[in-house]
């Protein structure tokens, strides 16, 4: 297969952790006889720096033409001028937003190596395995907002169509059919008007279309208690932009690290976007401390959900089992033990998939 990914180092740690999903994604075209292109480009702060614009017209073009990008992480504190004419974090909203990508999966793993590393008990950690999908380009972020002239009162609009609606369920749905059957919608009808159209139609199209899945409505403030309480019951997950903003990131806690987990955002004709959860962290940036996982996790869900490789993709996890197998760990994982850096990491993957 000839495929090309785009590579968005960013800002901070981000091109530390690509450049070591780049050497995995060599590895996996060596290995499977695959022609893999690729082609890097500015993208955040870096960006604002350079062009004024942390999205130019010139990566947002090659993104458009790519089958995968892989990000790294946009954001550090030289960009964080309240009074800036833009921000890194503007770059991703465009890039979501021009490429159509609507729905945000977020894996929660508890990696059965790392079970220590989670502040939770073994006995709640052991086997959680949930799938998020949070809907990403509707809802309060992209609702009009306004500060009144005296500056004491600020409106922002949750906004949600029926076709936003039906689109998320219908793909997360999709995805409970080939995992354990089961999906969750998470919602707040109980007081929000928005929510409440949310759960018809969720309703409507579960029942008129997937009526062999096991669906469920929770909502979420009873949700962020069960993710604590009882997560190895949720399988999939599919809420609007807000809530899964906040239920992911507590999520992303239950397996240890941030540095363990990807995500993908993808729509429904575009290229996917794959990135660690993680930000920038730039206070060990250029330090190869950085755990480069979440990243090389992320590459495998291109090679899945873009590339349609499942065999590539599970090689680089079954990779990714071995080095932590081996007792290899990053600072982040490390429980105060010995640790590796980010580059080692990276690079004992990529032999690990190579083998």
């Amino acid at each position: 297969m000839n495929a090309s990914f785009v590579l968005l180092p960013g800002d901070g740690i981000g091109p530390e952790v690509t450049e070591a999903a780049y050497r995995v994604l060599v590895a996996v075209g060596r290995r499977f006889g695959h022609e893999f292109h690729f082609d890097s480009r500015p993208m955040g702060g870096v960006a604002i720096d350079e062009y004024g614009d942390p999205l130019p017209q010139s990566t947002l073009d090659a993104c458009r033409e790519a089958d995968a990008i892989i990000l790294g992480a946009v954001g550090g504190p030289q960009w964080d001028d309240p009074n800036a004419k833009t921000r890194p974090e503007a770059g991703l909203l465009t890039l979501r937003k021009e490429l159509g990508l609507f729905a945000n999966l977020r894996p929660i793993t508890a990696h059965a190596q790392l079970i220590e590393a989670s502040p939770l008990r073994r006995d709640l950690i052991e086997g959680v395995d949930i799938l998020f999908f949070r809907e990403l380009t509707g809802g309060i972020y992209f609702g009009d907002s306004s500060l009144s002239d005296d500056g004491r009162v600020a409106t922002s609009v949750m906004r949600y169509s029926v076709g936003e609606i039906e689109r998320i369920v219908r793909m997360a749905a999709q995805a409970a059919r080939n995992r354990r059957n089961k999906l969750t919608s998470v919602d707040k009808a109980n007081v929000l008007e928005v929510s409440r159209l949310w759960r018809r139609v969720a309703s409507r199209v579960m029942t008129e279309e997937f009526p062999d899945v096991d669906y469920e409505v929770v909502l979420v403030d009873a949700m962020a208690m069960h993710l604590i309480s009882r997560p190895r019951d949720f399988d999939v997950v599919v809420t609007g932009n807000l809530f899964g903003d906040i239920l992911t990131d507590e999520g992303s806690m239950l397996p240890g690290s941030l540095g363990m987990l990807p995500s993908a955002s993808l729509g429904e004709t575009q290229p996917g976007l794959y990135e660690p959860i993680h930000g920038s962290a730039p206070d060990i940036a250029g330090e190869d401390l950085a755990n480069p996982l979440a990243t090389i996790l992320a590459a495998a869900m291109a090679l899945r959900h873009s590339l349609g490789l499942e065999t590539e993709a599970a090689a680089v996890e079954a990779a990714v089992d071995v080095v932590l197998d081996s007792g290899m760990r990053t600072k982040d994982i490390a429980g105060g033990g010995k640790f590796f850096g980010t580059e080692a990491m990276g690079d004992a993957v990529a032999t690990a998939v190579s083998t």
